[in-house]
């Protein structure tokens, strides 16, 4: 059997995450969420967004990303969230059976706004 491999990037809530005002906190997840739209526009991201239901409340996202997991970690490790601290990221490999999971390509929201629909382009 052929197998596709994707890296998925878990990302992870610091144990000593600084504690942040709202609006630091707003600010810091628009530039996060601007950061991954640029992987995605980039090529590099093919899917992902936050966890939420999740059993371990650390686990705050999941990316899947096209490139080798070496590079899937260079890459998160600029995200804004993972440089101011807030976040830390889990890379591995996911192995699914040849052409069991297909991605459509949906552009990613650069923002909190733009991801409740509250911005008009």
């Amino acid at each position: 059997m052929q197998f596709d491999r994707h890296t998925l990037v878990l990302l992870v809530r610091r144990p000593d995450a600084p504690e942040l005002t709202d609006e630091e906190a707003a600010e810091l997840q628009d530039r996060h969420l601007a950061f991954r739209a640029d992987l995605r526009d980039r090529g590099y991201l093919i899917g992902g967004g936050p966890l939420v239901d999740q059993d371990d409340e650390r686990l705050r996202g999941i990316s899947i990303m096209t490139c080798d997991p070496e590079t899937a970690r260079r890459l998160s490790n600029e995200d804004p969230a993972v440089q101011a601290g807030r976040l830390a990221v889990e890379v591995m490999t996911w192995m699914v059976p040849a052409g069991n999971v297909r991605f459509e390509n949906v552009p990613a929201p650069r923002s909190m706004a733009e991801a409740a629909g509250e911005e008009t382009t």
